[in-house]
């Protein structure tokens, strides 16, 4: 299954988990709840939904490499304790607890959140010392005399051997105490993700023409040569902040993240030639709808490959415009509800004030992102929202005291400050809508019926901001558009029914 499939199953093996009955037991025991096993390639992603998965379920997440472990680290260092057994003295060995089960019960005390999920990576590459105490962690959930806290889900992961000279292979016994899931490389399920993310759209208009680069692993005379998921997602952040300060990316950034010569050139040459399309047709001015004929004419006449470019770069500067867009009008509802609550709790206590009621929701904004990141489910997406909320408020609880208002005089800058901010966010909004007609009456001359509008109806619908934006503000382009491309694969349909009754 490809990664966005795992990040499902094991999710909804985790709420299964957590179930409980009417009593506050756990519909599946404890001692049944099977840990999963999340077998993949390197670099796919495994992490990262384990990050996701606790952040959409609310609940915390504890992350460890067994690599980083010996047995001392893992079990607890051992010490003489006396006992006393009808009547006789006896020195014996304790433990103390281990570090893995102490980080579970720390995030519990610091975050608040009694259930979540144990994450361990390369389990199948644990020392040989500590080979022998897996089987007994994995079926009791113990490491030495120390458990891990009931409702927390242990999930591990693991890569097959033919990536890892350091893996172990899990005997029968071992795997039968297990969830296997098995898990692929995929761009498809990828590009999602890296959408959501931003990913340098040189490396997505790169990888759709070319999606056998995405994920390789291959062995030659020179030894290895691979290029992964992780490998694409770290070379995008390093590009991004190489434009902000006009540094070169060349051959040689590249293959610090890409181990693969022939992808290292390719990529870099097509980098080059991305930055050239970006020049020479003025992406700003075709969304601005002042484009001259010169630059119709030639995108009409351009090759596939460098309208496909052209096609990225222009949604990829207008799905960031729309992403801003809707985080913003995200922090504007969130701050609505702030304010909303600061009248409602003044007029409960007059006597506090509105600047000290700010005060206290900044306090409290700032300990709920502190127990969501002690518990590892501090999305960037929360971390954004609240941070925007809390630096309208202190901005606002600044004012406040610089002109020392109260009362009614203090909820009027609040409003005025408030509605600007609203003001300028349906501005842009209707600013976007604009551009993304201008991006459809481009590509209706340049590209007329080609398949290049075919690929923007797509786009504008797999991205998950795009479709938000449109869902919500509408477009009527985007529409009939959409409508003509059903029709179209609807008219195939029938052609393949037909074909297929021989008639």
């Amino acid at each position: 299954m490809n990664i966005k499939q795992a990040k499902e199953h094991i999710k909804n093996a985790v709420k299964l988990y957590l179930k409980k009955d009417a009593y506050g037991e756990y519909r599946i025991p404890v001692v049944r709840q099977r840990p999963v096993f999340m077998l993949g390639s390197p670099g796919i992603g495994k992490t990262a939904i384990m990050e996701q998965i606790a952040q959409e379920l609310g609940i915390a997440l504890v992350s460890y490499s067994m690599t980083h472990h010996t047995r001392q680290s893992a079990l607890g260092l051992p010490f003489i304790t006396h006992k006393n057994y009808k009547g006789v003295e006896f020195d014996i060995s304790e433990y103390t607890m281990s570090e893995i089960i102490a980080s579970v019960y720390e995030v519990m005390e610091q975050s608040g959140i009694e259930e979540g999920i144990l994450f361990l990576d390369e389990i199948n590459c644990v020392s040989e010392t500590l080979a022998p105490s897996m089987l007994q962690f994995l079926q009791y959930k113990v490491f030495g005399r120390h458990k891990v806290p009931d409702g927390w889900v242990i999930v591990t992961a693991g890569n097959p051997p033919e990536y890892n000279k350091s893996v172990r292979e899990f005997d029968v016994v071992t795997m039968d105490r297990m969830k296997l899931v098995e898990v692929e490389a995929d761009y498809a399920t990828w590009k999602e993700y890296a959408l959501r993310q931003g990913i340098h759209n040189a490396v997505t208009t790169y990888l759709d023409m070319k999606k056998n680069d995405f994920y390789r692993v291959e062995t030659n005379v020179g030894g290895k040569s691979y290029v992964t998921a992780r490998g694409w997602e770290d070379l995008s952040a390093t590009m991004l902040l190489c434009e902000e300060e006009g540094l070169a990316v060349d051959e040689t950034l590249v293959s610090q993240y890409l181990h693969n010569e022939k992808i290292v050139k390719e990529f870099t040459a097509y980098y080059e030639l991305y930055n050239k399309y970006k020049k020479d047709y003025k992406i700003e001015e075709i969304l601005e709808g002042s484009n001259s004929a010169q630059v119709v004419e030639r995108a009409r006449i351009a090759k596939f490959d460098e309208r496909l470019s052209l096609l990225g770069m222009l949604l990829d500067k207008l799905e960031s415009e729309m992403k801003e867009n809707l985080e913003e009008s995200d922090h504007l509802t969130d701050l609505m509800k702030v304010l909303k609550a600061v009248r409602i709790l003044c007029e409960k206590d007059a006597d506090k004030g509105v600047q000290a009621q700010i005060t206290d929701q900044i306090a409290n904004r700032e300990k709920l992102m502190a127990s969501m990141a002690n518990a590892g489910t501090l999305s960037d997406e929360d971390r954004h929202r609240h941070r925007a909320v809390i630096k309208f408020l202190e901005t606002a609880e600044r004012k406040l005291r610089l002109e020392k208002l109260e009362g009614e005089a203090a909820f009027a800058l609040l409003k005025a400050d408030f509605d600007a901010r609203v003001a300028g966010m349906k501005a842009e909004n209707s600013r976007i809508q604009t551009r993304l007609h201008n991006l459809f009456a481009f590509s209706e001359v340049a590209f007329m019926d080609g398949n290049e509008v075919l690929v923007l109806v797509t786009e504008l619908t797999v991205n998950a901001y795009s479709a938000r934006f449109i869902g919500l503000y509408g477009s009527a382009d985007y529409q009939r558009h959409n409508e003509d491309l059903m029709l179209h694969e609807r008219q195939d349909d029938i052609m393949k029914e037909i074909e297929a009754l021989e008639l």
